[in-house]
């Protein structure tokens, strides 16, 4: 349970699983990973470090041999075939199989007759980096299948030996045309549907389903322990900077809370002492700090699909100050049921975030409203329900 895109898997296996559908895992191993019944068939980790396969010393055959499966994972294949013949599934449903297991498995499960459903994410096949951001700045150069652009940038600060791979990556599964056996894509917003139809794939392929959460697990409590909240990966793009420097710029009116962890965690607790950085949370404890929290704060500088973090904190009838950006503002209508800023302006940021300071009655207004429209447009009950109807679009067997 590393962040969104897994809560989304494990919440579709849950409910298929308690709607008396067979489910079948095939992933990575991890030391934290939940009990599966097929981690046999799992493929082994490997950790893409920036530069891991820049040197060359006595590993770099092992170096070679692990930028190969970066691309062509023969394993997975090998193993992915020995669980299809033992399972004979239906429908594959595929979420971030890029690097650990790779895209050279569709064509495989197209061969075997199974309908291929793939959930977006992120920007993967618009954007060899995933997340369209060029050294903390929006890029779309690469858009239209102008992957070198990923080199020449060595965007995210990875090695120009990374960067390469990337572009390799990139260019392979087009060539190959990996995604075109996909059956189905879903994106959680229409920003992604829009941005993956104009740049990559073909109108009728893209549906929307939005992320949910299940509305009975989070009940609103009514209580304000007057502090904001920021939950998420502790880097420069999810705009913790822009949130810290306007609690700043404020005079730290009200506590901050920081839920999360990343490779800039430490720069930040250096840089901002008066934040508390309370490191990654979940379960319990991480719904005990939602339901004190004042308000939420996401203050994303790229293009954020479906934030989950949006929808936690509304489930807990919490008022979410997030930047207009990407599928931000599709789940925030502004000043009914939260508030948006233009991603980056520390001014209009701290603006808002005083805003909710001095007007508790506000708050609470926009709390009310933000669950409403939970349990209205993205409920899990409803996500499930919509994702099992387009199962039985594609396969008899539903």
């Amino acid at each position: 349970m590393r962040g969104g895109a897994e809560t989304v898997f494990f919440q579709e296996r849950e409910y298929l699983k308690r709607a008396g559908y067979k489910v079948s895992e095939f992933s990575m191993r991890h030391p934290d990973n939940l009990k599966s019944d097929y981690d046999d068939y799992f493929v082994p980790q490997v950790e893409y470090q920036p530069g891991g396969m820049d040197k060359t010393d006595p590993n770099f055959v092992e170096k070679l041999r692990i930028a190969g499966n970066f691309i062509y994972h023969r394993r997975a294949i090998t193993r992915l075939e020995r669980l299809i013949r033992r399972e004979k599934p239906e429908i594959a449903h595929l979420h971030n199989i890029y690097h650990q297991i790779s895209p050279a498995i569709i064509p495989l499960l197209k061969k075997s007759g199974i309908k291929i459903i793939l959930s977006l994410h992120d920007y993967k096949l618009i954007c060899p980096a995933y997340n369209m951001m060029r050294h903390d700045r929006i890029c779309s150069k690469c858009r239209g299948r102008k992957f070198w652009h990923v080199i020449s940038g060595r965007c995210e600060g990875h090695s120009i030996t990374r960067s390469m791979l990337l572009a390799v990556e990139a260019y392979w599964h087009y060539w190959a045309r990996s995604y075109e056996h996909v059956d189905l894509f879903l994106a959680p917003s229409r920003f992604m549907k829009q941005q993956m139809l104009r740049y990559r794939l073909k109108r009728g392929k893209v549906k929307i389903l939005h992320n949910g959460v299940d509305c009975k697990d989070w009940t609103p409590q009514g209580e304000d322990g007057r502090y904001a909240l920021f939950v998420g990966r502790i880097l420069r793009g999810k705009g913790i900077q822009t949130f810290l420097e306007a609690c700043r710029q404020l005079g730290w009116p009200l506590p901050v809370k920081v839920v999360g962890t990343g490779p800039q965690l430490k720069k930040y607790r250096e840089q901002f002492p008066q934040a508390e950085f309370a490191g990654f949370k979940t379960g319990r404890e991480l719904e005990d700090i939602y339901r004190r929290a004042a308000f939420v704060v996401v203050p994303s500088e790229w293009y954020e699909n479906c934030s989950m973090v949006v929808l936690e904190a509304m489930a807990h009838g919490k008022p979410v100050i997030g930047s207009r950006i990407g599928g931000i503002s599709e789940q925030i209508d502004n000043g009914v049921s939260g508030l948006l800023f233009a991603a980056g302006d520390r001014q209009e940021l701290a603006e808002k975030i005083d805003l909710l300071i001095t007007d508790a009655s506000l708050r609470q207004q926009l709390g009310v409203q933000a669950r409403k429209k939970l349990e209205r447009e993205y409920s899990l009950k409803n996500h499930c329900r919509q994702l099992v109807s387009i199962y039985k679009k594609l396969s008899a067997a539903f």
